[in-house]
């Protein structure tokens, strides 16, 4: 909240007048009320205003800029490898550097990735887009200018569709969309290494002209679940797609959020950018936080500043960077090197004598877009009858609908059966050693084992869970090997069962004689009983009528 406006002091000043010079402390709410929390002297409370005509309550707009690093062995207009764990300055070319006479070659691969994204967001290609200069000097940027797409981008007019979970368990599946303005092509900068201890800023200029994608969405969330939900898709797809990796850990997708608050219903008010946030978690609370600050400057009679602030992950805040009131010239004009970008619709448009190999053809593009999330969401939910909730872990989590798959295909049970496995199981221990899907020690073709000698009633499922435990601690045994020396095969012996119901009956007699007495629950306590004695070897239907049939 910002203590410098003029409403702040005109309270506390007429609040001053009625305590009497004692030492208070006092403590502002969003709503202009002053509640006095403590005093050496009289106790006093300053009401808030009546309201004569109560205004709608403010709500949050936000809209994102992402920048998604196409996955490509070599750079945008050089040929330099892409590597991150690189050492610094080892995969600079002379271009990437800026030395005197060099020229940009342009990387197919990446207008492909650009294409190729634009077709998944059903978005507009443009046959012909323009490269341009966006002058700015960073020392992490030695031409002291970035060619980007600022006059005609590669593809317009796409929608992102996304979905959410809302409701008191979040289960209510939501979808939502956003319209996305355009996708661009553009060079990245190098990186700036600060060294506090010696007072330098190191340059590494290894991520420099790396190809990205900026992906620019409309104004059209409202809060950071929102754009957070937004974001996980957009990943996803990205992932499908092989055109980004979208690890934000590695920079692989940075996004900047501009955020602004207004009453519905009025224009849009003063917007903030959130530069830079590394991950989906910290865009969230970035954006939360920032709408709530906005809210409470403009309650208190205070002005949003138009500005550029960063998300400080420790305290959970937005701090300032630099104020954007002076706009600022990136003196834009055509980059000279580099002719116009043509796209074809099919191999019949590409002009006679061009090598149609050598161009990027949409319908030959089109015909390699896989299978993206929300299809493969709908046929897990129409093929397996999986719950649609379910269906959200099995494609979000990396290999987890293989995996699932997989084990389906191997067993004759009901996927929803195979769907307990999968999420309690397998998830619970991968959660608990902070592994992926593909790290796992038990594989598809092992749990598929283990399900179907519980489905022919060769161990019971409790013995299974035991059993599952054991594969994954050595997993270099069978599950028939485990089953085998620990003993754990089903007792299907009626007469062995018998005997030993009739050793635990003859054990629980008091149980016994309340049973006889009507309280049919304490059977239960019996049945657990045999469990135990059994080591869970038993079916416990079989079991409850041995039973009630020796207490009756």
């Amino acid at each position: 909240m910002a203590a410098s406006s003029s409403g702040y002091y005109k309270m506390l000043f007429s609040l001053r007048k009625y305590t009497n010079k004692s030492q208070s402390l006092y403590l502002i709410d969003t709503n202009f009320v002053i509640r006095t929390i403590w005093t050496s002297g009289s106790k006093y409370q300053l009401k808030p205003k009546v309201q004569t005509k109560s205004l709608p309550q403010m709500v949050g707009v936000v809209g994102l800029e992402i920048h998604a690093q196409i996955q490509s062995t070599s750079k945008l207009f050089s040929g330099s490898h892409v590597g991150f764990l690189a050492p610094p300055n080892s995969l600079v070319s002379h271009f990437d550097a800026s030395l005197p006479g060099t020229l940009p070659v342009l990387n197919r691969r990446c207008v492909e990735a650009a294409v190729l994204t634009g077709l998944a967001f059903n978005c507009t290609i443009n046959r012909k887009s323009l490269f341009d200069r966006k002058h700015y000097f960073y020392a992490d940027m030695p031409a002291g200018y970035q060619i980007t797409q600022q006059r005609l981008p590669i593809a317009v007019d796409g929608t992102l569709v996304y979905s959410l979970f809302e409701g008191r368990r979040k289960n209510q599946v939501v979808t939502k969309s956003v319209k996305i303005k355009q996708i661009q092509l553009e060079q990245d900068s190098g990186k700036s290494l600060h060294d506090n201890e010696q007072s330098q800023t190191l340059i590494d200029l290894n991520r420099a002209g790396v190809g990205l994608m900026e992906l620019v969405m409309e104004p059209e969330m409202c809060c950071g679940e929102e754009a957070a939900a937004a974001v996980r898709e957009l990943q996803l797809i990205l992932q499908a797609l092989g055109t980004c990796q979208g690890n934000m850990a590695e920079g692989q997708l940075r996004v900047d959020a501009n955020v602004s608050v207004h009453r519905p219903g009025e224009p849009m008010g003063v917007r903030t950018e959130v530069k830079n946030i590394n991950s989906v978690r910290h865009m969230a609370k970035a954006i939360d936080y920032e709408i709530q600050r906005q809210m409470e400057v403009l309650q208190s009679g205070g002005t949003v500043l138009n500005e550029t602030r960063a998300f400080d992950s420790k305290s959970g805040n937005t701090i300032p960077m630099r104020d954007k009131e002076g706009l600022q010239d990136y003196r834009f004009m055509p980059e000279p090197n580099l002719p116009p970008l043509f796209v074809y619709e099919s191999e019949a448009s590409v002009p006679a004598g061009v090598d149609s190999a050598q161009v990027v053809v949409i319908d030959r593009l089109s015909a390699q877009l896989p299978e993206l999330p929300s299809v493969r969401r709908t046929r897990l939910v129409e093929t397996y009858g999986v719950l649609r909730e379910h269906s959200f872990m099995l494609v979000n989590e990396d290999g987890l609908m293989d995996y699932f798959e997989s084990v389906v295909q191997m067993t004759k049970v009901e996927p929803r059966k195979v769907i307990g496995w999968v999420m309690n199981e397998l998830m619970g221990n991968l959660n608990l050693q902070n592994r992926k899907v593909s790290q796992s020690p038990i594989s598809p073709c092992a749990l598929a084992e283990l399900i179907n000698l519980v489905e022919s009633g060769h161990i019971s499922s409790s013995t299974a869970k035991q059993v599952f435990q054991e594969m994954w601690k050595a997993p270099e045994k069978t599950v028939g090997q485990i089953v085998k020396e620990q003993d754990l095969w089903m007792i299907n012996d009626k007469e062995e069962l018998r005997k030993i119901c009739q050793k635990i009956v003859d054990r629980h007699t008091e149980e016994v004689q309340i049973i006889r007495g009507g309280n049919k629950k304490v059977l239960n306590k019996l049945m657990g009983e045999v469990q135990r004695e059994t080591k869970g070897r038993t079916d416990p239907v079989q079991v409850k009528d041995i039973l009630e049939e020796m207490i009756s």
